[in-house]
């Protein structure tokens, strides 16, 4: 075995869960290998490249949380290559140990294929026409249990905003408007019914999506699956188009969305008005959400480049906040967030 760094990351790993990788491939016939960290999400997992000869494969490790981590991601990968779903296939896994072997999908994601296009429109269309077969997906035939995208996670999911953003980055605690803010931001999501009829990647953004060749033919695959649930059909299409990791102009959004709803007006049993009502409400919960797990890495993971994401997640939140709905919120958040916001704004 070598260790090998690179354009992703050095390799960081005690000598300790080496010897335990190195076991768990010479199980699986892979010695005399490179391997390689990739730059890791935002989990508890790290991922690693192994190389052997003319082939590669991909190693999720994960000593937290290994139900979530390991377990739930290898299960729904399954059900979504039975589905159909380009998902990497498992090639073995040590749930005990925190492993698993997988496909290699290749390092090309939509994030970079987008960012260097000049015609992002007809990128996107790709991915939205993958979503929508994704969400036609019948999780009701999986012996796999999905749990719902209920008023309980979404009401934990939104707290985030509330105990790691407000007192730890803008130092904001005991007021009695942001209170008053918090229970209006709830009796919205409780409520406002949201069907939750659709499989919900939940992280369905261009740096989960991986352009691969199979065949000799470019392919769509999907990563990061191990969080999936049964929700709205609005939250998938959200994380697409209001992914704070790539700057799109509102026009841009705007396009998309249009073109989703050109293509999902034909599914069966699709509702444009509850649609649009979920879209506005799920984006401002999935916004203040996504600020308060930025804020969380930082302070409790000490991870901060999370922190730079905050201001454009701050320019989608104040646009999707314009709707109606969230008037009496628009008011609060002015008067006692926007002003002490300058300093990430």
């Amino acid at each position: 075995m070598e260790k090998e760094s690179g354009q992703d990351s050095v390799l960081m790993i005690n000598s300790k869960r080496l010897k335990i990788i190195k076991i768990f491939l010479k199980k699986n016939y892979i010695e005399n290998y490179k391997i390689k960290e990739i730059k890791g999400d935002a989990s508890f997992r790290k991922y690693f490249r192994i190389y052997l000869k003319n082939k590669s494969y991909v190693l999720a490790s994960a000593e937290q949380e290994k139900k979530s981590n390991i377990l739930n991601y290898i299960q729904i990968n399954k059900f979504l290559n039975k589905e159909g779903i380009n998902a990497p296939k498992v090639i073995d896994y040590n749930y005990k140990n925190g492993l698993a072997l997988l496909e290699d999908f290749g390092d090309k994601t939509y994030l970079q294929l987008i960012k260097r296009s000049k015609n992002k429109f007809y990128v996107y269309q790709s991915l939205i026409k993958y979503l929508i077969k994704l969400q036609r997906i019948n999780f009701r035939t999986n012996i796999f249990r999905f749990k719902k995208y209920n008023f309980s996670i979404l009401k934990k999911e939104i707290d985030l905003f509330f105990i790691w953003y407000l007192p730890h980055i803008i130092k904001i605690k005991n007021n009695p408007q942001i209170k008053k803010l918090r229970q209006l931001l709830l009796s919205i999501l409780k409520n406002n019914f949201i069907y939750n009829n659709c499989f919900v990647h939940r992280d369905f953004h261009v740096s989960n999506m991986m352009q691969y060749k199979n065949d000799s033919k470019n392919k769509i695959g999907v990563i990061d699956t191990q969080d999936a649930l049964i929700g709205s059909r609005a939250y998938d299409v959200l994380s697409l188009i209001d992914d704070v990791r790539i700057k799109t102009s509102y026009e841009l959004k705007q396009k998309l969305l249009n073109y989703y709803l050109l293509l999902a007006k034909k599914e069966k049993n699709f509702n444009i008005k509850q649609f649009k009502k979920e879209f506005s409400i799920l984006s401002v919960q999935r916004a203040m959400k996504i600020i308060g797990i930025f804020s969380r890495l930082f302070k409790r993971d000490k991870k901060n480049r999370y922190l730079k994401l905050i201001p454009y997640t701050w320019t989608i939140l104040n646009k999707r906040l314009e709707d109606p709905i969230f008037k009496e919120v628009r008011v609060i958040i002015n008067q006692q967030i926007k002003l002490r916001s300058k300093n990430v704004n």
